[in-house]
C-alpha cells in the first residue's frame, strides 16, 4: 500500500520513454510502495497481538489480530441481533457475509481496512470490500447493508444513502469497495506477502529492526541512571549528573522535591563529555524493609580526584527522600586521570553488590608493568563484589566467601573479574517469564581503546583482556603473546565505523512486546546506533541487528515518536520490565537536555488486560510536576510534501468546467451551534428559490452560508398538517405488495406527491421478500432550508475527505457520528463553508516560497494552524540578514557576526558554518568548536537547538577564495553571536578549507 503522502508525489513523475527506464521506474516505484506500505494496525490505533484465549466466533482472527474473547462475544451478539431479521432462507444465503464483514474489526489490518490509519480522523463505518467480492453481495444481499448500519445511529440517519445505495450496483460498491487492493476483504486475507511476516518486528530494507519511542520525561541535565525501588509503586528515580536524583510516579508526573541532592559535594564540569560527576545509583534489593541506597560519584579530597561509593537510609518522615545526614562511605578509590572512571552499582541476584571501576584513566592503561587492569593487587579495571548487609555495627562491608581471588596474596578479596577497561552501563537478567532461562546473567559494555568497542558477558574470576586485548584483537602486543589463553572473550565487538563509546543496555524481558523477549538493546553514546543482539541457544552465539526509527507510517500510534537525542547516555528498565534509553542532545551536566524514551514495538502488543498494572499509592510531600512532551508525536507530524491543492483555482483563463456529480445525501448530525438545514432529494428547489435563499442566509450570518444535506422518511402519506416536516413515519407489514405500495407517494416541499413506486419494504417494519431477509426503503422528501448559524467560531473538527469510492465514514465512536463527504464533494456544492477546514487552503496562485537565497538565508515556518506543506506560510529572516534592504540601492546591510550554513543541495537546516565579519563572508575552523557553539549559530538562524556539530568539513569546504576569519571558538551557549565567544584573533588561525565545521540545527 502506498501512503497518501506517496500517492500526490507519484503523478507527478515524468513518463520516461525508454523501456528500460520504464522497467527501472516502475521497479523504484514499487519499491517505494513496499518500504512504505502502513504497517498493521487495529481501531484503536495500537499494535495487533495474539488473543491470551481462541476466539470462537471470528476464529480466522484466534491467532493474531485485534480482538480479544470480550470482542469476539461482542461482535457475535450484534451478529444475532442482525439475524433475528431472517428467516433460514435468508440465514443461509447471507448470514457469512454478515459474519465476514463484522469480523474485519478483529483484522490486524483493521485501521487500513476502515481507512482510519490516522487516528485524527473518523473511521468509515464499514470495511472495505474487494470489487469482486462486493458485486457478489451486492446481487446476493445488498438489502442487508441497512442492517449493518442500523446501530450506528438513528435509522433517519442512513436512510437516503442507503437506499439509492441498495438499488444502484454502481453506487453500491463505488461507496462499499477499497480501491487499495492490498487491503481490501478478502484480499487481505490472502495476501501471501503480506501476511508473511504478520506481527513480527519490522526491518527496514537495509535489515535494520523498526521500533518507535515514546516520550517519558524531558528537561534533564544529563541523565546518567533511571532505577526503580520494585515495591509495587512503579515509580521510578532518575539521578543527573550534577548529583540530583528525580522521583517519577507512574503517571509520569514527578515530584518537585529531589531524592538526594550531592551538587555540593560531586565533582564534575559544564565541559562536554566531561566523565567525571554523579554517575550512579541502586536501592538496595529488599528496599522495602532494608531502606537504604548506594551511589557512585567523583569528589575531590585535598586535591586528590576519588571515587566514592556512599550508602543512604531514607528519610523517616518522607518515602520520597534520602536522609542527607546518613552517608555513609563504604569505598573510595584513587583516580590518577579524570576519564575511566567507571560508574555502575548492581546487586546481583545473589544479593551482593557488584561496583565496576575504570582503569584509571588516560590512553592504553599504562599505570605500572602490566596497567592497572590486569594488576589484582588495585581495583582500578575491575569489577568488584562485595557484602553490605547487616553492616550498622560493623565494618561497611565484607567480603563474600566465594569470591574468586579471596585467598590470592597478591590479589585484593573484592575482585570479581578483572581485566576490564571502562565499563559503561551494566544489566542483569532477569530470565524468561516462562522458564528462567538467563536469569541472572551480567552483561556489560566495555569501552574500546581506538579501535573496537565490545559487550562481555561477566563471569566469576573472568580475565577479559585489557590492555593486551581489545575486543577480540590485540592492542598491546607483548602482552598479547603471552597473555593466557583462557581470557573472557566478549560475546560481541564492532568497530569504530560504528560507534566509539559503547552504552551497554538489556535483556528485554518485559511483557507489553513479546517479540523483543530476550533481545540485548545496547546502543553507542558517539554515534547515537541503537543495535540488538539476539542469542542462539543452540550455538551460543550471539546475532546483530541495528535498530533504527520505523518510518512515519510504521510509527504512526498516540503517543509515538521515532527520533531521539544522539548521545545516548545509558538504558534502564522499569518495575515490569519495560525497557528505556536515556540520552541528551549537549552532552554537558549542565544543559538541561536529556530525555528519558520508552521502545515500542509496533508490530506486535501484549493481548489487552495482560500486562495491566496497579501502581501501589505513594505518599506525597511537595508538589507534582506533571510531564509535557516536547517532542512532536508521529500522528500529528506535518507533511513534507505539499499536498495537491483540492480547492478550486480561480483563473482568468477560460477552462472547460466539468459536471458536477450528485453528491450523495448524507445527514450531517447538528453541530451545538449550528441549526440542520434539510435538503430535498427527489426534486431540488428552483434557480429563484436558490437565490432567494442564500440571499437571505448572507444577510443574517456572518460567515458564508452553508447547505447541510439532511434526509426526512416519509412513508405512505403526506404529514398531517401542523406536523413538522421530518418527522418519520414507520408501517410495518407483511405483505410484499403493502410494502411497495406504502411507499408510492410521499410528502413533497411543493404541496405535490411522487408517484413513483420504491422498491423494497419499509425499515423498521416486518416485510419480508421471497429470498428470507428484510429489506429497507428511504424515500426523501423535506425542503432546503437556509441556514443561519448561531456563532461564528469554527467547529473544532473537519469533516475529513475521502474518496467517493468509500462509504461515509461514520464514526462508530459513542460520542457523536462523525459524517463526512469528499473535499471534491464539498467544493462543488453551493455555499461550501470556509471553516470547516482544520487547515488554511493552499494558495494556488502563489508560488512555494523559495527558501535559499543568494548571499543569506530565509527561515520558512508553518503557522499554527497549517503544516509544513499548506500554501500558508511564515518567513522569517533570521538576525543580521536582509536588515536594511531597500537601503543604499537596496543593498543588505549585514551586522558583523552575522551567521547562515551553506548547503550543497540547499537544505535551510545544515551547512558550512560561514560569518559575516570585516564586511565579508568567511568561514570558522572547527578546532574547539562545540555543541554550545553550534547552539549559538542555530538559534541566530531561529532554530531552538543544534543537534549536531560536524568536523573536518564534513558538510562542505569553501574554495580557496573564501577567508577562515575564526579559529578556536569557545561558546557557552548563551552568546548572541560567535563574536562574543572565545575565539581568535579575526582571521588568525592554523587551519585550511578541511577543518570548516558544519552544523545541523533543529
Amino acid at each position: 500500500m502506498i501512503p497518501k503522502s506517496y500517492r500526490l508525489v507519484l503523478h507527478r513523475v515524468p513518463i520516461p520513454t525508454s523501456p528500460c527506464r520504464v522497467l527501472r521506474l516502475c521497479l523504484l516505484l514499487l519499491l517505494q510502495a513496499w518500504w512504505g506500505r502502513c504497517h498493521p494496525q487495529c481501531l484503536d490505533y495500537k499494535p495487533p497481538f495474539g488473543p491470551r484465549q481462541p476466539l470462537g466466533f471470528c476464529q480466522e482472527y484466534s491467532k493474531f489480530g485485534c480482538c480479544d474473547l470480550e470482542k469476539d462475544e461482542e461482535i457475535a451478539s450484534r451478529f444475532q441481533v442482525i439475524m433475528e431479521n431472517f428467516d433460514h432462507s435468508g440465514f443461509s444465503t447471507c448470514g457469512e457475509y454478515i459474519r465476514n464483514i463484522l469480523c474485519q474489526e478483529c483484522s490486524p489490518y483493521a485501521a487500513h481496512l476502515y481507512d482510519a490509519e490516522d487516528a485524527n480522523t473518523p473511521m468509515r463505518a464499514l470495511p472495505g470490500l474487494c470489487g469482486d467480492y462486493c458485486l457478489e453481495y451486492w446481487h446476493r444481499c445488498r438489502y442487508t447493508l441497512s442492517l449493518l448500519l442500523e446501530d450506528l445511529g438513528s435509522p433517519q440517519q442512513f436512510a437516503n444513502w442507503t437506499t439509492a445505495a441498495e438499488e444502484d450496483r454502481a453506487r453500491f460498491c463505488g461507496l462499499l469497495e477499497l480501491k487499495d487492493k492490498q487491503y481490501c476483504f478478502p484480499n487481505v486475507l490472502t495476501n501471501r506477502e503480506l501476511n508473511a511476516n504478520l506481527g513480527a518486528v519490522r526491518e527496514d530494507p537495509t535489515g535494520c529492526l523498526e521500533l518507535c519511542l515514546q516520550e517519558v520525561a524531558n528537561g534533564l541535565r544529563n541523565p546518567v541512571a533511571m532505577i526503580h525501588a520494585d515495591d509495587g509503586t512503579h515509580r521510578f528515580f532518575v539521578a543527573e549528573q550534577l548529583g540530583y536524583v528525580w522521583v517519577y510516579l507512574a503517571n509520569g508526573s514527578r515530584i518537585d522535591r529531589p531524592f538526594l541532592n550531592l551538587t555540593k559535594a560531586v565533582l564534575t564540569s559544564p565541559w562536554a563529555g566531561d566523565e567525571r560527576g554523579f554517575l550512579c545509583i541502586v536501592l538496595h534489593p529488599r528496599f522495602t524493609t532494608v531502606k537504604k541506597a548506594y551511589v557512585y560519584y567523583s569528589v575531590s579530597v585535598k586535591k586528590e580526584e576519588r571515587i566514592r561509593i556512599s550508602e543512604f537510609t531514607l528519610s523517616t518522615h518522607d518515602e520520597n527522600q534520602l536522609d542527607h545526614t546518613s552517608e555513609r562511605t563504604i569505598l573510595e578509590v584513587v583516580e590518577p586521570a579524570s576519564n575511566h572512571n567507571g560508574g555502575q552499582l548492581l546487586f546481583g541476584h545473589d544479593g551482593y553488590l557488584y561496583i565496576f571501576i575504570g582503569d584509571g584513566g588516560r590512553a592504553g592503561d599504562p599505570f605500572g608493568k602490566f596497567g592497572n587492569s590486569q594488576n589484582k593487587s588495585a581495583l582500578l579495571g575491575k569489577v568488584l563484589r562485595i557484602d553490605v548487609d547487616n553492616n550498622d555495627d560493623g565494618a561497611p562491608y565484607r567480603i563474600p566467601s566465594d569470591n574468586p581471588f579471596l585467598r590470592d596474596n597478591d590479589a585484593r578479596g573484592e575482585i570479581y573479574a578483572y581485566g576490564v577497561r571502562n565499563m559503561w552501563r551494566c544489566s542483569i537478567d532477569r530470565g524468561d517469564a516462562g522458564t528462567g532461562r538467563g536469569r541472572g546473567r551480567m552483561f556489560c559494555g566495555d569501552v574500546g581503546q581506538n579501535k573496537y568497542e565490545e559487550v562481555d558477558l561477566i563471569v566469576k574470576g573472568g580475565n577479559y583482556g585489557w590492555r593486551a586485548k581489545e575486543g577480540f584483537s590485540c592492542y598491546d602486543r607483548k602482552l598479547c603473546q603471552n597473555s593466557s589463553l583462557e581470557d573472557t572473550l566478549p560475546i560481541f565487538a564492532y568497530p569504530h565505523k560504528l560507534g566509539k563509546s559503547v552504552t551497554g543496555g538489556y535483556i528485554y524481558r518485559g511483557c507489553q512486546m513479546p517479540n523483543l523477549n530476550g533481545l540485548y538493546i545496547f546502543g553507542d553514546f558517539m554515534s547515537g546506533r541503537l543495535m540488538s543482539l539476539k542469542e542462539n541457544v543452540s550455538t551460543g552465539e550471539w546475532q546483530y541487528n541495528e535498530i533504527c526509527m520505523g518510518r512515519d507510517q510504521t510509527c504512526r500510534f498516540p503517543k509515538l515518536i521515532n527520533s531521539y537525542y544522539k548521545y545516548i547516555i545509558s538504558f534502564a528498565e522499569d518495575e515490569s520490565g519495560e525497557l528505556y534509553f536515556l540520552a541528551t542532545g549537549v552532552a554537558s551536566a549542565t544543559a538541561r537536555a536529556g530525555v528519558i524514551y520508552k521502545i515500542v514495538d509496533p508490530s506486535r502488543r501484549a493481548p489487552p488486560g495482560k500486562c495491566s498494572i496497579k501502581p501501589s499509592p505513594v505518599k506525597i510531600k511537595g508538589k507534582l510536576i506533571h510531564f509535557h512532551p516536547k517532542e512532536e508525536l508521529v500522528i500529528n507530524k506535518k507533511p513534507t510534501t505539499t499536498p495537491i491543492p483540492t480547492t478550486t483555482r480561480k483563473t482568468t483563463t477560460t477552462t472547460t468546467k466539468k459536471p458536477k456529480r450528485k453528491p450523495i445525501v448524507i445527514i450531517k448530525p447538528p453541530m451545538p451551534t449550528r441549526k440542520t438545514v434539510r435538503k430535498t432529494q427527489i426534486t431540488p428547489p428552483s434557480a429563484e428559490t436558490r437565490k432567494t435563499t442564500v440571499e437571505k442566509t448572507m444577510r443574517k450570518a456572518t460567515v458564508p452560508p452553508t447547505t447541510v444535506n439532511t434526509v426526512q422518511t416519509a412513508l405512505t402519506t403526506t404529514p398531517a398538517t401542523g406536523e413538522p416536516s421530518g418527522a418519520p413515519e414507520y408501517v410495518r407489514s407483511t405483505d410484499n405488495a403493502t410494502c411497495r405500495s406504502a411507499v408510492s407517494s410521499s410528502s413533497r416541499s411543493d404541496g405535490r406527491t411522487n408517484s413513483s413506486p420504491t422498491r423494497g419494504p419499509v425499515r423498521g417494519d416486518a416485510c419480508m421478500l421471497k429470498s428470507g431477509y428484510r429489506t429497507t426503503v428511504m424515500t426523501a422528501a423535506s425542503s432546503r432550508i437556509p441556514q443561519t448559524p448561531t456563532s461564528s467560531a469554527p467547529p473544532t473538527r473537519r469533516p475529513p475527505s475521502f474518496t467517493p469510492a468509500q462509504p461515509p465514514p461514520f464514526s462508530t465512536s459513542p460520542k457523536q457520528p462523525q459524517l463526512s463527504l469528499s473535499a471534491a464533494q464539498y467544493s462543488e456544492r453551493a455555499g461550501e463553508p470556509q471553516d470547516w477546514s482544520q487547515r488554511p487552503t493552499v494558495s494556488a496562485s502563489k508560488p512555494p516560497i523559495n527558501t535559499t537565497m543568494a548571499g543569506t538565508q530565509e527561515l520558512c515556518l508553518a503557522e499554527k494552524q497549517g503544516s509544513a506543506g499548506d500554501g500558508n506560510r511564515v518567513c522569517k529572516t533570521p538576525r543580521g540578514q536582509g536588515r536594511g534592504q531597500g537601503q543604499r540601492g537596496g543593498r543588505r546591510r549585514l551586522r558583523p557576526g552575522a551567521v547562515r550554513l551553506v548547503s550543497t543541495d540547499g537544505r535551510s537546516d545544515r551547512g558550512r558554518v560561514e560569518v559575516f565579519v570585516l564586511k565579508q563572508w568567511g568561514t570558522v575552523c572547527d578546532d574547539l568548536f562545540t555543541m554550545q557553539a553550534g547552539a549559538v549559530v542555530c538559534r541566530q538562524l531561529g532554530f531552538t537547538r543544534a543537534l549536531e556539530v560536524k568536523a573536518r568539513a564534513a558538510l562542505g569546504a569553501a574554495d580557496r577564495g573564501v577567508r577562515i576569519l575564526l579559529d578556536d571558538v569557545e561558546c557557552e551557549g548563551g552568546e548572541r553571536s560567535l563574536l562574543e565567544c572565545r575565539r581568535a584573533k579575526i582571521g588568525k588561525h592554523n587551519c585550511s578549507h578541511r577543518e570548516d565545521v558544519g552544523v545541523i540545527c533543529g
